[in-house]
């Protein structure tokens, strides 16, 4: 625990002991427990100090140099530095750092270019979307016409030559490539060219490989998408946000849709925790991690494989992995509750062509703790253990917090 932190616990301990229990019992639970949740990650202290600045206190509408409140020149400050190191760290023309999540980011592409009604092909929810692609219960699904690609039956992979035929049949508005659950990197290369041919806008929902973005540890979407919706948190290791990258020719139409149409005031106190971020994901330290990241996910993918789950994929290309615990004898819900039980925590997935749930887990975390490949057979070792019921989850627990505490995600 920072010694920020430390002063701020007793300050709060004082005025609401009750709450105070709550926020020591959450960061008690982080430090005792495997985070293996693949959206989830350890900011750092520096993005942690930002987040509970005096900057929550400023109300901020509209865009550097244009608000509609006073008092914004030092917001004005923090925001522009948040859109160069976001611009500069992506390469992109144009950067809004003001969406509140990855979701509100996808909301303002699609108002940005699309109208209700148009059709939008995007991978389906059963073989990786996300609720934003088109999920009945979402406003995606009940304003626009959406139309699923899927993956290949047999090996997992993204099927192209359904994805072409798709576009050719349906000549949608827009094409969406991204997914919260496919291990493997999208070829932005092909999506561009089937965008190309059908006259369709190209929006990447790059939500989870934007932090390996960062960190050159996987393709970037800007060079080829109209553009790039992303979240801040994940790999990236910022605070819970969003954030919308572009060319400048859609600009306008990008932040016209952020505020006013799809937001009012920014939280400044977000956005420069972002900034931070930026800042922390444009060094080589940064690129390192992000590169430990994917040797952690392919060590423990091979790890999970050699216990017996059976890997979408075969494998990953980034931090995320989606298994099958069925050849256990567990299903994925059960199998989650049993995980936690022991202290580690993941989520379940839908598995392409199957009806069944999976597991869904990612490396981000573990490896800002300091984890290594070493230690990624020892996780999958004690997943297995807890599967296949040879082991209680109150004993494994105990090893889990004896793992955890040689990895403290924020040291004292």
């Amino acid at each position: 625990m920072t010694v920020t932190h430390a002063l701020e616990t007793d300050v709060l301990r004082r005025q609401d002991p009750e709450l105070a229990d709550v926020l020591l019992g959450e960061r008690e639970r982080q430090a005792t427990t495997l985070q293996l949740i693949a959206a989830e990650n350890f900011t750092s202290p520096a993005v942690l100090a930002a987040l509970g600045s005096t900057l929550a206190n400023k109300y901020a509408e509209g865009y550097p140099g244009a608000r509609h409140h006073g008092g914004c020149e030092i917001a004005d400050v923090a925001e522009r530095l948040a859109v160069e190191r976001a611009k500069d760290l992506f390469g992109a023309e144009h950067a809004n750092v003001q969406a509140h999540s990855g979701s509100s980011a996808v909301l303002a592409a699609y108002a940005a270019l699309l109208r209700p009604g148009d059709t939008v092909l995007a991978l389906a929810l059963p073989h990786g979307g996300h609720l934003t692609h088109g999920s009945p219960v979402n406003f995606s699904g009940r304003w626009f016409d959406f139309v699923g690609y899927g993956v290949d039956a047999e090996s997992g992979f993204l099927d192209h030559d359904q994805v072409r035929a798709l576009a050719r049949a349906h000549r949608p508005k827009a094409i969406v490539c991204g997914s919260i659950a496919y291990p493997r990197h999208f070829d932005y290369a092909f999506f561009r060219e089937v965008a190309d041919e059908v006259g369709a806008y190209l929006i990447a929902d790059a939500a989870h490989p934007i932090g390996l973005v960062a960190g050159g540890a996987a393709p970037s979407p800007v060079p080829y998408a109209d553009i790039v919706c992303a979240t801040t948190h994940k790999v990236l290791r910022g605070p819970r946000g969003g954030m919308i990258l572009c060319g400048a020719e859609l600009a306008g139409r990008v932040d016209r849709a952020v505020f006013p149409f799809t937001q009012g005031g920014a939280q400044m106190h977000t956005i420069a925790a972002k900034a931070v971020a930026f800042g922390e994901a444009a060094t080589e330290a940064f690129a390192a991690y992000a590169h430990r990241v994917v040797a952690n996910a392919r060590a423990l993918a091979a790890a999970l494989a050699a216990e017996g789950l059976a890997v979408v994929t075969g494998g990953t290309d980034t931090h995320l992995i989606t298994a099958d615990p069925a050849p256990l004898g567990v299903d994925g819900r059960t199998a989650r509750g049993r995980l936690a039980a022991a202290g580690m925590v993941l989520d379940c997935c839908a598995l392409p062509h199957a009806d069944a749930r999976g597991l869904r887990l990612g490396t981000a975390a573990v490896t800002t703790q300091g984890m290594g490949e070493r230690e990624m057979p020892v996780v999958a070792g004690l997943m297995a253990g807890v599967l296949r019921g040879r082991a209680e989850p109150a004993r494994v627990r105990e090893d889990v917090r004896e793992l955890t505490a040689a990895f403290p995600p924020y040291p004292r």
